[in-house]
């Protein structure tokens, strides 16, 4: 089972951390529904080197659009051996002609439905070309995932999961759209198997990479609920805070702001942005001690060349701690890319370059070359010095600024460290000082919470499209 690394991860000179933060989930979630007697090796390219001088019966790439071209190689590696090669994930469910061409079988959609009939055909001699997965998609019966098959010390953060699947909303440029086509775009594991997931792993943080994690509030709350029991079992004594998400351990969540302009929500199909009071969110979300990693994409229509250093100014002066910049990028079979392709404006389909980087389209009030510039300003102006003191001073008082400016510069002035980190397969070391840094600022039982990473909407704060989150547990 095979993670190819994206395009973008695999310079020789500088590996940024984000692509040796989590394990590939979605491949250890497959591999559980295979039997003990099979030999299941799982690599992920992003995080070593991949052995492709055995001769497996059957394998299984997961393939993204910046990954599409590895990931076609090693297909084609693997049927000139002999081997039954599966394929799926978003670019295979987006362009599945393109994919068919390296694959024996491909997989539409999601896979825990379809997975265990191909095991079954695949077993008796007579596993067809193609599965697509079902109207009616379910998470019941979902066995633990085989965690024993990850690296875990490759990783920074390997106590990552992922109870949901897909997103309530219908934003116009989101890939989930076609992945999710033809079926439930939004669907959540019982509360007992996800509480059960949680018990098994190891350690004092998790971090849920949901989609949208608080898409179905009855199971939220319920989910937090649990997890405010099992915290106060542990500490022995009363989480006092109202907010769940804080009382179960919430310290950093990711919020899909996107833009600051009311006409390119509105275009894009992100109402769920629309009349939201974006600091009325991130000052309720702080003064519960959890810090914010906001999301933007630039180059949508209403954007010109001022766009940037506007939305770096607007962050800073919220006291985000952390950004997450985008080129907007028209995946393949979104309504984005339809509108696009339709106006002329798509400049090539060279999907290497689909990245957020790079600006695969004309945008409507500057040039490409303008976007990209701005982009990457918007990146060096952010993490300055004097921004990351800026941030830090609108804290109230010294803890959280701190923190603040401790969790920042960890990520972005300290790259270099990074990189010889995971180089030398040593990057699980800067787990202790993450979590340091994490617990620094809340109290549990009086107003705080921990989290971070993921997609989903934190329905306890006005107006945030939140995402991946992370959740300290205290030691006993």
């Amino acid at each position: 089972m095979i993670l190819p690394a994206l395009t973008e991860a695999r310079s020789p000179l500088f590996r940024p951390i984000k692509y040796s933060l989590f394990p590939p989930l979605g491949l250890a979630t497959l591999a559980a529904y295979l039997s003990t007697d099979d030999e299941i090796m799982l690599q992920d390219e992003h995080v070593e080197r991949l052995d492709l001088d055995d001769d497996p019966e059957l394998v299984v790439i997961q393939v993204y659009i910046t990954n599409a071209s590895r990931a076609y190689r090693h297909a084609d590696h693997y049927r000139r051996r002999g081997a039954h090669v599966c394929l799926g994930g978003l670019h295979v469910t987006s362009l599945p002609d393109e994919a068919a061409g390296h694959a024996d079988t491909i997989f539409l959609g999601p896979g825990e439905d379809t997975w265990p009939e191909f095991l079954r055909d695949f077993r008796a001699g007579r596993p067809k070309a193609r599965y697509v997965a079902p109207v009616h998609r379910t998470l019941e019966g979902l066995p633990p995932i085989r965690r024993d098959l990850i690296k875990r010390h490759l990783y920074l953060v390997p106590n990552s999961l992922v109870v949901s699947r897909g997103c309530p909303h219908r934003c116009d440029f989101c890939y989930k759209e076609a992945f999710f086509e033809g079926g439930r775009s939004f669907y959540v594991q019982k509360v007992d198997d996800a509480l059960a997931e949680i018990e098994r792993l190891p350690g004092k943080h998790l971090y849920f990479l949901d989609d949208h994690l608080f898409g179905d509030r009855r199971f939220a709350s319920m989910l937090f609920d649990g997890m405010k029991r099992s915290e106060e079992r542990r500490v022995g004594k009363e989480c006092r805070s109202r907010a769940k998400p804080v009382q179960a351990g919430l310290r950093s969540l990711f919020v899909g702001f996107e833009n600051l302009d009311a006409n390119n929500l509105r275009e894009h199909a992100k109402v769920q942005n629309l009349g939201r009071d974006y600091g009325a969110a991130i000052r309720r979300l702080h003064e519960h001690g959890v810090m914010v990693n906001g999301s933007f994409v630039f180059g949508m229509d209403e954007d010109g060349p001022d766009v940037f250093s506007k939305t770096v100014d607007w962050a800073v002066g919220q006291g985000i701690e952390t950004a997450t910049f985008h080129v907007m990028t028209p995946y393949p079979s979104t309504g984005l890319f339809h509108r696009i392709e339709k106006e002329g404006r798509l400049k090539h389909r060279d999907w290497d370059l689909y990245d957020t980087r790079h600006a695969v389209f004309e945008p409507a009030r500057m040039s490409g070359e303008v976007l990209e510039r701005g982009y990457w300003r918007a990146y060096r102006d952010f993490y300055s010095w004097r921004n990351l003191f800026a941030g830090a001073s609108t804290k109230s008082s010294l803890a959280p600024a701190v923190r603040h400016f401790a969790y920042a510069a960890g990520w972005k002035k300290c790259e270099p460290l990074w990189h010889l980190l995971i180089r030398f397969h040593q990057v699980a070391r800067g787990l202790p000082m993450l979590e340091r840094v994490l617990g620094g600022g809340a109290r549990m039982g009086a107003g705080t919470t921990r989290r971070s990473g993921a997609k989903g909407r934190e329905n306890n704060a006005p107006g945030v499209e939140p995402g991946e989150m992370a959740v300290d547990r205290p030691a006993a």
